[in-house]
């Protein structure tokens, strides 16, 4: 039984991650209604990450192997360090900063206060308001070659503000992306790039914890579900490049609202438990 759960949670974990829904949102909220009743975990969540994430290598392969390849030549003066490639490299590693300082800092919140439902349910309103007006008022006239360094440690800024389940990793990304004025498909790019060494960093970090302090589910389930999670992903990010390049986020924005709107209500009617 904990084998299928740990596979659905893996399907949902590939199905939400790439879109601005949040998937820690919904892992948490899903566990609730599993057989086990019961929260996945940080953990869990941040092992079957790697999944997607190695999704986004497969994906932006050709990008990712372009841009760390300039970056290192540019370390040596192989290539100018203002390469459009070289700087990309630089603005994910200064992108990245953020999320890392407050994600080793904050811990034990993050395992315990930021996984409080109520919490989960007022993030998903707030930020789909806020992707909403994002996407409906961004002029979305520049693209990714025009991202600054101050662009860049704003956008890291609302990367790390995803250790708090429900705001979306991506969906903060880009809705800042979008105020900023940048295209969908470029900030929803970037979102994806700049969550490669968070995701790995963190992955890999909760992988090494948990031979330690195993959690709700096995290694061997957790390694399923990461399967998983990996293949729905990898067709998620070919589904959401190709739809962004015509329409708007509003699907997403209505969608996170409801979700927001009906998990307060089931609180309030104490059928969960925060």
């Amino acid at each position: 039984m904990h084998l299928i759960e740990a596979i659905i949670l893996g399907f949902v974990q590939g199905l939400t991650e790439f879109l601005p829904i949040s998937s820690s949102a919904h892992l948490r909220i899903l566990g609730e209604f599993l057989p086990s009743a019961t929260d996945p975990g940080a953990t869990f969540t941040a092992i079957t990450q790697i999944g997607t994430e190695l999704a986004v290598l497969v994906y932006f392969a050709r990008t990712i192997g372009r841009v760390i390849a300039q970056w290192w030549r540019s370390l040596f003066g192989r290539v100018p360090r203002n390469d459009p490639d070289a700087r990309m490299g630089w603005l994910i590693i200064v992108g990245t900063l953020p999320i890392g300082a407050l994600g080793f800092l904050f811990q034990d919140v993050i395992r315990s206060t930021f996984r409080s439902l109520w919490l989960v349910a007022i993030m998903l309103i707030v930020f789909g308001v806020l992707l909403g007006l994002a996407d409906r008022f961004g002029r979305r006239n520049r693209e990714l070659d025009q991202l600054t360094y101050g662009h860049g440690i704003a956008l890291g800024f609302a990367q790390a503000l995803a250790l708090i389940p429900g705001v979306s990793r991506s969906g903060a990304t880009t809705t800042v992306g979008l105020a900023l004025g940048y295209r969908r498909p470029a900030a929803a790019e970037y979102a994806f790039l700049l969550a490669v060494p968070a995701v790995f960093g963190s992955g890999f970090y909760e992988l090494l914890t948990s031979f330690k302090e195993p959690g709700v589910y096995s290694l061997f389930e957790t390694a399923a579900a990461t399967l998983v999670a990996f293949a729905v992903g990898l067709a998620v990010i070919a589904f959401l490049m190709e739809y962004i390049k015509k329409r708007s986020f509003m699907p997403f924005v209505i969608y996170r609202i409801a979700l927001g709107v009906v998990l307060l209500i089931l609180l309030a009617m104490g059928v969960l438990q925060p």
